[in-house]
């Protein structure tokens, strides 16, 4: 069994990564959050010490270290800019980094912790669970065996809609979250480029603050790519079954199913990295300095 920590814990993904602790067998031995709406801690992990300051989490867990009882991993559920910060956490006190997406904003950053890997001994993992959805593994195996010479067609849309609250959360101030790129985007540029290599050549056509549209060129790919937080935007289907959110892959010109099956991603990827083969900074590189490309 393995002792985790975890920040954000107040935050809207903790709870994935609270249940893929537990269904993996493992416990949780502290929590922190500067807000204490943590009710959730209940349903999973009632004894985990908690704490709205990240500088006592950090002492318990150094103190816990010290006393020999220290813990395994740290789950990084905290705003996109803290992600850093908190990784460098978990590898001062001897554990494993468990990180939300984006794992950092800027691919220097990239640099660094890997030197601060290689120095505390400790690894750095991050959550890409479309890599590990059924119907999109089974995809990439698909294009696998094809060996195409001519490159694909592509046309990615993804629109989640988002109420006011956003522009005033952290997550709609572009130096904390990095946009809408960054922030929703970036688990679909990462499964476009494990898909079909690395990016060549992009041209952006739209760059709003609640939406983005572009063209991207891909090794094995041409990509039309549309990325938005506007209710206006969703189909009329969608709209009129009072769904949130619309996720469409077109290849060549035929549509990619993958609405269902999200719920137990976050647990297939905790196994996958608690079994040695999680995703790390090699495998976020290409897509972390694509974003990055599009906000400068």
């Amino acid at each position: 069994m393995k002792r985790f920590g975890i920040t954000g814990v107040a935050g809207y993904i903790a709870p994935r990564h609270l249940k893929a602790i537990k269904d993996t067998g493992n416990v949780l031995i502290a929590a922190a959050d500067p807000h204490d709406s943590v009710g959730i801690l209940d349903q999973y992990f009632p004894d985990a010490a908690f704490f709205t300051e990240i500088e006592r989490f950090d002492r318990h867990l150094d103190k816990l270290r010290r006393s020999g009882e220290g813990i395994d991993y740290i789950s990084i559920c905290s705003p996109n800019n803290l992600h850093d910060a908190h990784i460098r956490l978990a590898l001062r006190n001897d554990a494993h980094a468990i990180c939300e997406k984006p794992l950092v904003l800027n691919p220097w950053n990239l640099d660094l912790l890997e030197k601060l890997e290689a120095e505390y001994g400790k690894k750095i993992y991050t959550v890409l669970q479309l890599r590990v959805h059924p119907s999109l593994t089974a995809l990439k195996d698909k294009i696998k065996k094809e060996k195409r010479t001519a490159k694909y067609k592509v046309e990615l849309t993804y629109i989640t809609s988002r109420g006011r609250w956003y522009d005033y959360s952290w997550k709609g101030d572009q130096q904390k979250s990095g946009g809408i790129a960054t922030n929703i985007g970036i688990h679909f540029f990462d499964l476009l480029m494990w898909l079909f290599g690395k990016p060549v050549n992009q041209n952006s056509l739209l760059i709003k603050k609640d939406k983005m549209r572009g063209e991207l060129e891909l090794e094995n790919a041409d990509v039309t790519w549309y990325l938005s937080i506007d209710k206006n935007d969703l189909p009329g289907e969608q709209q009129k079954n009072g769904r949130a959110t619309y996720r469409s892959i077109k290849i060549d010109g035929k549509e990619i199913e993958f609405t269902d099956g999200f719920t137990k991603l976050h647990t297939e990827v905790y196994k996958r990295t608690l079994n040695g083969n999680g995703f790390t900074i090699a495998d976020v590189r290409a897509s972390i300095e694509f974003v990055q490309g599009l906000r400068t």
